[in-house]
């Protein structure tokens, strides 16, 4: 699919700069020997209908200890009140081994790596009433790599778990809670899909404060139409989605642009040629622009992810014709800035305290309807 996952895979498997440069040299082809299983595809069964009423196989939901969503960095004074509002949250892809299609529920390493990615990314939604973050079995990022159809099968499996897990969330829920949809990268692909099955045309589509599809195009034409919500216009809509991907400049997406837009749009058009739609995270908007003035603040995270901290002096913002999210010259967050100027690991983090009052700020709107 889109090259960029690939160059993820290179920053989160390799903490050596020459290693990631010598992928930026070698590219799809090294990370394809690297990183697309050479295993038959073998079909997983659907989970039973009980999964998701295990603890164990949530992150983060009410009653389990030690939610990383929870979190708040240094320089950062947490709110004295939770907002009214439950989150559904599906994390990025945290599984990067070849050894199988998709990720086993008890693979320890993907599993560390899901809850530093929670950690850095939900936690900009942790000031709500209650925060669900399901463990699913992810495709790994070589099914993004590849042409085979064992990549999509994969896919498709991991979907299957995200609407089972998003089943068990809607049946602990009051049948007037406001609810918030998130999810980055994978979990993006899968949350839009999620919404054109389980949010669109449905009376649960009121109820939906906002969902954040962030690192993951959205084409406006080829699949906004079919996911039911319209896209978020003024930083105090609700009901609405949220969307864009962050490059520096000058910005080199063109591969990945090629590629995404190769896959059938969700409302059964082509995404050839389509805008995609971008949210400007410091304005709440949808486009135009904002200064690094506007940027509340950073997350600046360790390089394992484990740590953190809010620094100022914040990058600014503007959406391109395209629809991609350019934040100038880009500022220096760590080794995983990708190739070509992609801040794709830092789609959340970029933008982290505006997108804290982002969340706070439309819960506060929906109460008031």
């Amino acid at each position: 699919m889109a090259r960029k996952f690939l160059y993820i895979v290179a920053a989160l498997i390799v903490l050596v700069i020459a290693v990631l440069l010598a992928l930026r040299l070698f590219g799809l082809q090294l990370s394809r020997l690297a990183l697309v299983p050479g295993e038959p595809f073998t079909a997983l069964s659907p989970p039973p209908a009980d999964t998701y009423a295990h603890n164990d196989m949530w992150i983060a939901r009410p009653g389990k200890a030690d939610n990383p969503a929870r979190w708040t960095p240094k320089g950062f004074a947490a709110e004295p009140a939770r907002i009214n509002a439950s989150v559904f949250f599906i994390h990025p892809t945290s599984y990067l081994d070849r050894a199988h299609w998709n990720a086993p529920l008890n693979d320890a390493e993907a599993n560390d790596r899901a809850i530093k990615f929670v950690r850095a990314q939900a936690s900009v939604f942790g000031n709500a009433r209650d925060i669900w973050i399901p463990r699913y079995r992810q495709a790994t990022l070589g099914a993004f790599l590849t042409e085979k159809p064992e990549g999509q099968r994969a896919l498709e499996s991991a979907y299957r778990d995200v609407l089972a897990a998003f089943d068990a969330f809607m049946a602990n829920r009051n049948s007037d809670t406001p609810i918030i949809l998130a999810a980055h990268s994978q979990g993006s692909m899968h949350l839009a899909r999620l919404l054109k099955d389980r949010i669109a045309g449905k009376p649960i589509a009121s109820r939906i404060v906002a969902a954040y599809v962030i690192g993951w195009p959205v084409p406006v034409t080829a699949d906004l139409p079919a996911l039911g919500l319209p896209p978020c216009e003024r930083p105090d809509q609700t009901g609405c989605i949220l969307s864009w991907q962050s490059y520096a400049e000058p910005a080199g997406y063109a591969d990945t642009m090629d590629l995404f837009e190769a896959i059938p749009g969700l409302a059964g058009k082509s995404r050839r040629g389509d805008r995609y739609l971008c949210t400007n995270p410091l304005t709440g908007g949808m486009g135009g622009s904002a200064p690094a003035s506007a940027n509340r603040g950073i997350l600046k995270s360790s390089a394992d992810f484990s740590q953190g901290e809010i620094i100022q002096g914040g990058a600014p913002a503007r959406c391109d014709a395209k629809g991609f999210l350019l934040i100038g010259t880009g500022p220096d967050l760590g080794p995983y800035v990708l190739p070509n100027n992609n801040y794709h690991m830092y789609d959340y983090s970029l933008f982290w305290a505006n997108m804290r009052a982002d969340v706070a700020r439309r819960v506060e709107a929906f109460g008031k309807k």
